[in-house]
């Protein structure tokens, strides 16, 4: 994994957390986004523990463009803003979730080894918090909807409006009556015919394109 912040203390403190973990390699540290992108030229790297605000190339931009390289690596954000809008943008942007830089060693590294897997390391109730605070931001959800969301059978329409009101996948089993391996397929499906990378995307794609709306 890459460490990348502009506070050489934040990232000694993190790699002095990660190094005594078994499966996790720090194979390098940047101050920016640029830094961390010509690193990544040299290095290969599954996930990145990218900050926010940073001089030069702010998180942001660099996960946008290290998300526009392919599927990995993954990006966890860690910023000291809850829920602002630098954070969802940089959801938006590609990013398989967040977590705030006060959170314990034991839930920094069980969020990197989520993200890792494939999976967001946001909570479903602070999903419902993140949608209901910029819902406002997104473009008219009146809008014609992405001619993806055609490729969706009913039945995956009805899972992707489960995820989008923040359901965990037990949750939405639960209340669909079905298993939870019966879900996380239909997860899977739903995140392949609309090109998104993981559940997060969804339910930014969900609210953007009128699919479900707030309350």
């Amino acid at each position: 994994m890459l460490l990348v912040d502009d506070q050489e203390l934040v990232r000694t403190g993190f790699r002095l957390v990660l190094r005594r973990e078994p499966g996790i390699d720090v194979v390098g540290e940047a101050a920016d986004g640029q830094e961390a992108l010509d690193l990544m030229d040299t290095v290969e790297v599954d996930v990145v523990v990218m900050d926010v605000r940073m001089p030069g190339m702010d998180g942001i931009e660099a996960t946008r463009r290290i998300c526009a390289r392919g599927a990995r690596p993954k990006v966890l954000i860690l910023t000291t803003f809850d829920l602002d809008e630098y954070v969802f943008s940089s959801i938006k942007a590609g990013a398989s979730g967040f977590l705030l830089k006060d959170i314990g060693p034991r839930f920094l590294v069980e969020g990197i080894r989520i993200v890792h897997s494939g999976d967001s390391v946001i909570a479903p109730p602070t999903t419902r918090r993140l949608i209901s605070r910029f819902l406002p931001r997104l473009p008219d959800s009146g809008r014609t909807p992405d001619k993806r969301a055609a490729l969706l059978s009913p039945r995956e329409r009805e899972v992707l409006t489960e995820i989008a009101t923040g359901l965990s996948n037990a949750e939405i089993a639960t209340r669909m009556y079905v298993s939870e391996g019966t879900v996380r397929t239909h997860v899977s499906r739903i995140l392949a015919k609309l090109d998104l990378r993981d559940r997060v995307q969804a339910v930014v794609f969900a609210y953007e394109n009128g699919l479900i709306r707030l309350g």
